[in-house]
């Protein structure tokens, strides 16, 4: 994939997105590229987490604890770790053949630092995301104890 279609596909993710053109093209030239076959593990639960991963083909199963999703093209996945250092909570595998765009958290905190105002969206969007969840937790567990 080229440069342009690396960047087509990250505004494709919400995150992502916030950031825009600039801090995209920034990313995706410093991204790069890794290709799975079925059955390849992306990583385990308890790596260390140094990195985020925008699938660009194929699936992969993410299993955390019992539960399960299937992430496809433009999903980001360990959104939590261009952020924070962190040991990774789940497990990804690959479904199929796959490839996916893995942007270090050195990489993005660099883009964040180059633009300022990039960064305020996304602090923003997370503590939008974090009030809505913290909320939705409430509410769940007034109903359990209803």
């Amino acid at each position: 994939m080229s440069i342009d279609d690396d960047v087509a596909l990250l505004e494709r993710v919400p995150t992502m997105r916030l950031l825009g053109g600039t801090s995209l093209r920034m990313l995706a030239i410093g991204s790069e590229q890794r290709d799975f076959e079925d059955g390849d593990v992306l990583f385990k639960a308890g790596d260390a987490a140094d990195a985020g991963y925008v699938v660009q083909s194929g699936t992969f199963r993410v299993e955390e604890g019992g539960a399960e999703i299937v992430a496809g093209p433009g999903a980001l996945i360990g959104e939590l770790a261009l952020i924070v250092a962190m040991k990774r909570p789940s497990t990804a595998t690959a479904r199929e053949r796959a490839s996916v765009i893995r942007i270090a958290r050195s990489l993005f905190q660099r883009v964040l630092e180059s633009d300022p105002a990039a960064a305020r969206r996304l602090r923003d969007d997370l503590a939008a995301r974090t009030s809505q969840l913290a909320s939705d937790i409430l509410m769940a567990g007034a109903k359990l104890n209803t």
